[in-house]
């Protein structure tokens, strides 16, 4: 991987990003810039391999990787799906695994299947979209929400919810449940279209690498 060119990684923050680095530890890359708590720096360098790396608010993750800031993103697919950026998806990294669901009150469940006009609350309005007009052929109202969407229908703003699922105990707590599981989500390693061409081979030799060491944990 020594080629006057930088490759440039960007990385979502919080726990994405740390099993990320982890994960390349392992197979050799490393950067010990990053792991000063301290620092102000924005944007990290091994110089060795001639690699960069900074971290970023996740649904700004495509956008970096897209415009071609960065030449490979981590981020989670409930992320890609919603920003819908043009990137290559290359390799489900296995980890940060979850699902993306519609929620709410048992009660809703039969407004769910006739079909019925409702109102969907959602930090991923682009998801709920897709997933009630494309999949379910179901008109809906759509409100986007930033905070706690388990609000929605508790104070009945909405009929449901569509929103990440990881254990479900916020639901049980708030006398919701998981009506529809619209699909499973974990973190995903994105390319630019251009990087994949001009560094082919240096982009193909880092997934190949990753693959086989996830490939050896299971």
């Amino acid at each position: 991987m020594s080629d006057d060119r930088y490759l440039t990684f960007a990385l979502g923050k919080g726990r994405l990003a740390k099993k990320t680095l982890e994960l390349f530890e392992q197979i050799g890359i490393t950067c010990e810039e990053m792991k000063d708590k301290d620092t102000r720096k924005l944007i990290f360098v091994n110089e060795e391999l001639k690699l960069r790396f900074f971290l970023s608010k996740g649904p700004d993750v495509p956008t970096y990787v897209e415009y071609g800031a960065a030449d490979i993103g981590v981020v989670g697919k409930d992320t890609i799906l919603e920003e819908n950026r043009n990137v290559y998806e290359v390799l489900d990294l296995g980890f940060g695994k979850c699902r993306m669901c519609v929620c709410g009150p048992l009660s809703a469940m039969e407004l769910l299947q006739h079909h019925e006009r409702i109102r969907v609350a959602s930090k991923y309005p682009n998801i709920a979209k897709d997933y009630f007009y494309n999949k379910k052929h179901q008109t809906v109202d759509i409100i986007k929400l930033n905070g706690s969407v388990e609000l929605g229908p508790l104070v009945e703003l909405s009929d449901v919810i569509v929103d990440i699922v990881e254990t479900g105990s916020t639901l049980r707590e708030n006398g919701l449940e998981v009506l529809e599981e619209i699909c499973p989500l974990s973190a995903r390693m994105i390319v630019n279209p251009v990087s994949m061409q001009m560094e082919a081979e240096r982009i193909k030799e880092l997934v190949r690498a990753i693959r086989n060491k996830l490939a050896e944990a299971k």
